[in-house]
């Protein structure tokens, strides 16, 4: 029965993919407003990267949503796996404490560079959040206890989404529509390009990479205490 059931979704699926596929002229762009973003990005937002304009520019209210979603996600999660203390577990080993000291700075650095970059190149805040909090993962699973301490990333995820919304009620308050990039546009391309918009990529970058590396811990937490 779960099979048939399961045959009928994709049939009605595929049905319904080939008709709007079908209603669609071949080479004809169905969407009006992206070739609009496309020609005023470069004057209106100053972003090499297109998706950073829309992300944080033209929709910046949604990515706001975007990231309370995730806040309120960790902070169930965390509420739910509690704050059991943790029993000791075995260390990693040799070859894993050595990849981890290997692999934690070089998961840093590329962290933070797709977040810096994020305004130019495909990636930005929540790409680079999530190699930032695997980078602060690594010494927990090598070395069980030595994690970072909670208290710091609190702070961060807290004073991360502070700047956010200030960033944002800051152009408000200058008669623009919210998270309206601030300062000068920059040179096209150039790291310093984009207005505000590097600076809201670095808060979301840091609010990402703290909510997922307290998550983290708190599932290694839950781990250790269960096994």
């Amino acid at each position: 029965m779960r099979n048939i059931a399961t045959l009928l979704f994709l049939g009605g699926l595929a049905f319904l993919l080939i008709v709007i596929t079908g209603s669609l002229d071949f080479g004809a762009p169905p969407m009006r407003i992206g070739t609009q973003i496309q020609a005023a990005t470069a004057g209106d937002v100053g972003t090499a990267n297109i998706v950073t304009a829309v992300v944080l520019g033209y929709r910046g209210l949604d990515t706001l949503g975007e990231l309370s979603i995730l806040f309120a996600a960790a902070t169930a999660g965390g509420l739910v796996l509690g704050s059991a203390a943790a029993r000791a577990r075995p260390d990693g080993g040799f070859i894993l404490r050595a990849g981890a000291d290997l692999m934690f700075p070089l998961l840093l650095i590329a962290g933070l560079y797709i977040v810096i970059h994020g305004h130019l190149t495909p990636g930005g805040g929540f790409q680079g959040g999530v190699i930032l909090a695997a980078a602060f993962f690594l010494p927990l699973l090598a070395r069980p206890g030595t994690t970072p301490g909670h208290r710091w990333l609190m702070w961060i995820e807290g004073l991360s989404g502070a700047t956010f919304i200030v960033i944002g009620l800051l152009a408000l308050y200058r008669g623009d529509a919210f998270l309206t990039p601030l300062f000068d546009h920059g040179t096209l391309g150039e790291l310093v390009s984009g207005g505000s918009l590097p600076l809201l990529y670095l808060a979301v970058g840091l609010k990402v990479g703290a909510e997922l590396a307290g998550l983290l811990m708190r599932l290694a937490q839950d781990d250790e205490v269960t096994s």
